[in-house]
């Protein structure tokens, strides 16, 4: 008699793109992260004790630009509209609540958390900072724009740079083209630096100020790409990006649970 037919080995279809695990090159060394914190922490000491060499390249910049905005308005309106509008940070910040509920509806809940903890300690730590450092902004007799809250550091330099650095991470853990990444890496890097400018420009900031929130927003988003990257290959959890694929077994292999 022939053998009775064994049913076939369960098959697990994954239901979101997710890789195994995260390749290295998407994980930046923690060193990386402490390097750039010690950087804007070593400025904003010099900060703090007004240093000569920092203070009078603040004055030059600022001072020049400033003549260029007070007489040139129609230029002035321009730089206003990007820096208040186009690159504010509530802005930056409804680009990644919008990234965050993208990743919710994918069923990447770590990593959705991840963004908007980034987010989040981004505002918070620049908040505390700008109470601890006290720094005056530039005052002039003749502004063309206002500014609450203390000089340093930038927060519209540092939530662009946030911005900017988390969303091309996430193109590059989904598997984005190179044409989408290339475009959007101008884009962000268009927007970083020129948010920096108009914020100079409109003598709202000194140009220490915007160097200390591009160096603040790039370690904490280094920071947190490390620390994601090390907790997935902890927990072997699988990360996005790698596209449906079928599983044989228990459905336990790769590709076959949510990233949680």
């Amino acid at each position: 008699m022939a053998p009775t037919p064994q049913p076939p080995a369960h098959t697990s279809t994954a239901t979101q793109a997710s890789p195994a695990r995260i390749p290295a090159a998407l994980v930046p060394p923690a060193s990386f992260a402490v390097l750039l914190a010690a950087a804007a922490g070593l400025l904003a000491v010099l900060v703090v004790l007004d240093w000569g060499p920092l203070m009078s390249v603040d004055a030059a910049v600022t001072h020049a630009l400033h003549r260029v905005a007070v007489s040139s308005p129609g230029l002035t309106r321009v730089n206003r509209l990007f820096s208040d509008w186009v690159w504010d940070p509530w802005a930056m910040r409804a680009m990644l609540a919008a990234a965050f509920w993208w990743l919710l509806r994918r069923g990447e809940r770590r990593l959705a958390w991840c963004v908007a903890g980034t987010a989040l300690a981004g505002t918070a730590l620049q908040q505390a900072l700008k109470a601890l450092v006290d720094r005056a902004r530039p005052v002039w007799e003749d502004p063309v724009d206002h500014a609450h809250y203390a000089a340093f550091p930038s927060g519209h330099a540092m939530s662009a740079l946030v911005a900017g650095a988390l969303m091309l991470w996430l193109l590059r853990l989904h598997g984005a083209r190179p044409l989408w990444r290339w475009a959007a890496g101008a884009v962000a890097g268009l927007s970083v630096v020129g948010v920096g400018f108009t914020r100079v420009y409109l003598g709202v900031h000194w140009l220490s100020d915007v160097v200390g929130g591009w160096l603040l927003g790039g370690a904490l988003v280094a920071g947190a790409a490390s620390a994601y990257g090390a907790l997935q290959r902890r927990t072997d959890a699988p990360g996005p990006g790698a596209g449906t694929g079928t599983t044989t077994g228990t459905g336990t292999g790769p590709g076959a649970g949510a990233d949680r």
